[in-house]
């Protein structure tokens, strides 16, 4: 099985994200038949929570045993719980709410009035991620990462040209002075991320073409970040029309 990246377009940010729902739903439901606990990293942003939404109003939903389901996020803004800003909460109320899950298969990064300093909260993440690992590791092995990417490039709080894309000794880091408001984050580090089995990343709108059309280009990881990511079986970019504008044509599927 190849683990080349592959991108994948689809007309319209709407069909887009049924698209993807779709596809992993059904990948869901392959992953439990074949072993007992899937992990699943989520993102933020419009179209991450346009997918779980997508989710959520697919009748195909019901047929999942969620309680099997664990579910992580990428990063996260060190604001306090329950804030608009928050991806948990975005993740929540696109599909999480209505899936009635176990608590203890949720798995939220701290928040700011948790009680915890920043860089406290990272190493608490850290140990929680150690706790579901197998022995050995540091941290699940993640079946699906869902990611956004900036027009920057940035995936996860990982930014260009900032000393977070390479890291490999944490697998989780504190994230001061962000580019992108607010300042303070926390995130996975690259090679957790790059450990999972897929990889799939959500882009859409004319704003994001030069950053995929640069990484899949060859740019360095310092410039812009997502050219350093890819997962151990399977990197996908799940693209509209205008993100894919400067894609070769060569790397292109068309999803319709």
């Amino acid at each position: 099985m190849t683990n080349e990246r592959r991108v994948l377009v689809h007309p319209d940010k709407a069909t887009l994200a049924g698209a993807v729902a779709a596809r992993f739903i059904t990948k869901t439901l392959d992953l439990l038949d074949a072993q007992p606990i899937v992990h699943i990293v989520l993102t933020g942003g419009s179209m991450g929570s346009a997918v779980l939404e997508a989710v959520a109003s697919s009748p195909a939903r019901m047929s999942i045993d969620w309680s099997r389901v664990h579910f992580w996020w990428g990063d996260e803004r060190w604001v306090p719980a329950g804030d608009a800003d928050r991806n948990d909460r975005q993740s929540h109320e696109a599909l999480l709410d209505d899936l009635d899950l176990p608590a203890e298969n949720l798995h939220p990064f701290p928040a700011s009035d948790s009680g915890l300093t920043l860089d406290e909260a990272a190493a608490a993440y850290a140990a929680e991620l150690a706790e579901h690992a197998a022995e050995g590791l540091e941290h699940p092995v993640f079946d699906i990462t869902f990611l956004g990417v900036g027009p920057d490039g940035h995936i996860a709080s990982l930014f260009p040209h900032r000393s977070g894309i390479s890291v490999t000794d944490q697998t989780v880091i504190a994230v001061r002075e962000s580019p992108k408001p607010p300042p303070e984050r926390l995130s996975l580090t690259r090679p957790v991320i790059n450990s999972s089995q897929r990889v799939w990343m959500v882009l859409a709108g004319a704003d994001k073409a030069s950053a995929l059309g640069l990484a899949l280009a060859g740019a360095s990881r310092d410039e812009v970040p997502v050219a350093g990511i890819k997962g151990r079986r399977r990197t996908v970019f799940f693209v509209d029309g205008d993100a894919a504008a400067e894609v070769p044509e060569a790397l292109i599927a068309r999803d319709y």
